[in-house]
């Protein structure tokens, strides 16, 4: 059988949902409240919130490092054609 676009997008679609039940769980297991000190900011969240925090930003961090070293890549391409 062909690979076609509906049968990937189904994939994705049936992938996103079982991640979306995976982060109700966890969330839902981890609610006690926890201390969070950096710098001179302290807050108390629960304990899944400040993962989840964290996580999004190690995500955005690694997007934006990603996003940069491919457009020096294609800058360099782009100079080696001419």
């Amino acid at each position: 059988m062909p690979r076609t676009r509906a049968g990937a997008a189904w994939v994705a679609l049936a992938a996103a949902g079982l991640l979306t039940v995976a982060l109700i769980i966890f969330l839902a297991q981890n609610t006690r409240s926890t201390e969070i000190s950096f710098l001179w900011m302290t807050a108390s969240t629960p304990l899944a919130l400040a993962l989840l925090i964290a996580a999004v930003g190690a995500t955005l961090l690694t997007l934006v490092l990603g996003t940069t070293r491919i457009t020096q890549l294609r800058r360099l391409i782009r100079k080696r054609r001419h």
